[in-house]
């Protein structure tokens, strides 16, 4: 969900606007976690009254929220057609050179994020990237595991031009120090609460999602359709337990693929939703269940359906450790362990006095992780890079 955290106040900057250029490998209309992610910091650099313009690959929107966005010409790259691979050129430098930026931040960089990061340093200017995709993961789970060493020296090789590096969860912190990156530091997830809570539930909404089968127990998983997410695991669920319906809310390249694994089962394919209508489908269900992979670096959506008052079942993945507490406000399985997550999911189906308990719990443990704080503590690292190179500069 694309939220703009209205009501939350941060003071203005004292002094002249920060200028910002970010690059990203995906953006809207295209919807997953780093697209939501940036959006939200577009969000909040216009709420502190700073500058800042984007560029994305492929065809994207013009603006967003009063931001230029500069879409870049690429292909469509044939393993992941949502992705589109391009390589900015000339006229991007002269773009960002005009723009004269106090900082460049790229996000996950992968072809275009990387020439963003030369244009950076030729520029002489602060660079920060942020790590949203362990990719040396992905590449073990789709059977390429003897990639992992090799992709780990690229990405470090990569990353360490930076000033600064962030990962999303403390998990993703020690792993990427561990394999010898440098300067890395935490850019923590947060959820708006007053956007995902327990008040936005409708029977309207729970016929919707569950294509009138509301008086099922309703699983929910929300997010990209893609192999890594693993939501087949689901599957032996439905089998294993009577009288459940699963409400899948999202698109991706693995949706044929579910639909013909889901044949025949109780499954609704819901398709993208934003704003309001999103917060009713997360209020609306029971239990939120996500068996992703060790691709996953953190898993925003746990956050947002802990705050929207569900109890989750997850795989042990990114920062989930770091919201749930395992036997209190939703339970965590070793990644493919899907018995333990059909045993967790049975106790819960069983006893709703316990799923509203941990549902309750739940919403109160992520309560505290305001977007404003977390952002806040962006710009202190963003303020932070920018006085280290201006003493630099100066020394």
């Amino acid at each position: 969900m694309i939220i703009n955290t209205e009501g939350e106040t941060t003071p203005l900057q004292e002094h002249n606007p920060i200028r910002v250029v970010l690059f990203t490998e995906t953006f809207l209309p295209k919807l997953d976690g780093i697209v939501r992610i940036l959006c939200l910091t577009l969000d909040h650099l216009k709420r502190i009254g700073a500058e800042a313009i984007v560029f994305a690959p492929g065809d994207h929107v013009e603006s967003y929220n009063g931001f230029p966005v500069y879409s870049i010409p690429g292909v469509t790259f044939p393993l992941y057609p949502e992705l589109t691979l391009a390589l900015p050129g000339k006229r991007t430098r002269e773009i960002i050179e005009e723009f004269d930026p106090t900082l460049v931040h790229v996000l996950n960089p992968t072809l275009s994020g990387i020439r963003g990061m030369q244009f950076a340093r030729s520029l002489d200017k602060p660079l920060i990237a942020s790590f949203h995709a362990n990719i040396m993961e992905g590449a073990a789970h789709y059977g390429l595991g003897f990639m992992k060493t090799p992709l780990w020296y690229y990405h470090r090789l990569i990353y360490n031009q930076a000033d600064r590096i962030l990962a999303t969860s403390k998990h993703m912190v020690s792993e990427l120090e561990a394999h010898g990156f440098n300067n890395v530091g935490l850019w923590r997830r947060g959820v708006h609460a007053g956007s995902f809570s327990p008040k936005f539930a409708s029977q309207e909404m729970r016929d919707r999602i569950s294509d009138g089968n509301s008086d099922k127990t309703l699983l929910l998983y929300v997010g990209r359709l893609a192999a890594e997410k693993q939501i087949h695991q689901i599957a032996p669920i439905l089998d294993a337990i009577p009288d459940t319906h699963l409400a899948l809310v999202g698109d991706g390249p693995y949706r044929a693929k579910l639909e013909e694994i889901f044949a025949g089962k109780s499954v609704t394919f819901n398709g993208y939703m934003t704003g309001d209508t999103l917060s009713a489908a997360y209020a609306s269900a029971d239990i939120f269940v996500f068996p992703s992979s060790t691709f996953e670096t953190f898993g925003l959506v746990v956050a947002e359906a802990m705050a929207a008052g569900l109890p989750v079942v997850s795989s042990r993945v990114g920062g989930v450790p770091e919201v749930i507490t395992h036997g209190d406000n939703g339970y965590m399985v070793e990644v493919d362990d899907v018995a333990a997550m059909i045993e967790h999911v049975r106790m819960l189906v069983n006893d709703p006095a316990k799923r509203e308990m941990f549902g309750r719990r739940a919403r109160e443990a992520v309560a505290p992780l305001t977007w404003t704080s977390i952002m806040d503590e962006l710009f202190d690292v963003y303020r932070d890079v920018i006085e280290i190179y201006l003493a630099a500069q100066a020394a």
